[in-house]
């Protein structure tokens, strides 16, 4: 199997599992990952992806010719990629905007996990574009802050994100999950879900929900 239908592969069944049950799953493991406050903005769908990192800051933009915050990571991307930013700043100013949305969604990107503000979200919203971010404003960083670089480690939360690690975003939370570590955590997530489905089974036909719980639900992340 070739290296790209490998990632297909892991973001199919990746886009499977909401977020609690890849934090449970990191939770088995002894994984870091998961990220909160981090609040969907815009779309309703749950994304889940291959990571393009941004990481934004303040003072002069690297050597050569001037480029808009982000606009290197939307060309880098592939269809399915999750944009992910970093702007820590403290300055407010918007990290992601209306014309970036409509780029990214015209390249077929899932979506975009901000930490940080995001701008024109009513933009976002028309479209149903998926945007996770720290916060809102209607201020520019024009004169405020620059692109330091893409495709770099960033942090988000405290959660440390390499470039090309995967991440999955819903209304609970974003839960990003290392490259080298992908595998195990598919396979984590396909048992935790396969018992859920199995008490849920049991709930509906009648077994106590003390019964269900109490036996099963505080082992859920026992091998």
């Amino acid at each position: 199997m070739s290296s790209d239908a490998g990632e297909r592969g892991w973001i199919e069944r990746l886009r499977a599992f909401d977020v609690c049950t890849i934090s449970d799953a990191l939770d088995r493991l002894k994984l870091q990952g998961v990220v909160s406050g981090l609040a969907q903005r815009s779309g309703d769908e749950r994304v889940a992806g291959k990571v393009v990192t941004v990481r934004l800051g303040t003072g002069e933009p690297p050597p050569g010719p001037p480029r808009h915050l982000c606009a290197a990571a939307i060309e880098a991307a592939d269809e399915g990629t999750v944009i992910v930013i970093e702007q820590r700043t403290g300055i407010e100013a918007g990290c992601w905007g209306g014309l970036l949305t409509l780029a990214a969604r015209a390249k077929q990107v899932a979506g975009v996990v901000a930490e940080g503000l995001l701008r024109d979200v009513d933009e976002a919203r028309a479209i149903g574009f998926p945007v996770f971010s720290r916060g809102l404003t209607a201020r520019t960083a024009r004169g405020r802050i620059v692109e330091k670089a893409t495709g770099v480690p960033v942090t988000i939360g405290d959660v440390p994100v390499e470039n090309g690690d995967f991440v999955v975003a819903d209304g609970s939370g974003v839960a990003f999950i290392r490259r080298a570590d992908i595998e195990a955590v598919l396979a984590a997530a396909d048992a935790i879900a396969a018992r859920e489905a199995a008490m849920a089974r049991a709930l509906k036909s009648g077994a106590r929900v003390s019964e269900v719980l109490g036996g099963h639900y505080e082992h859920m992340l026992k091998s």
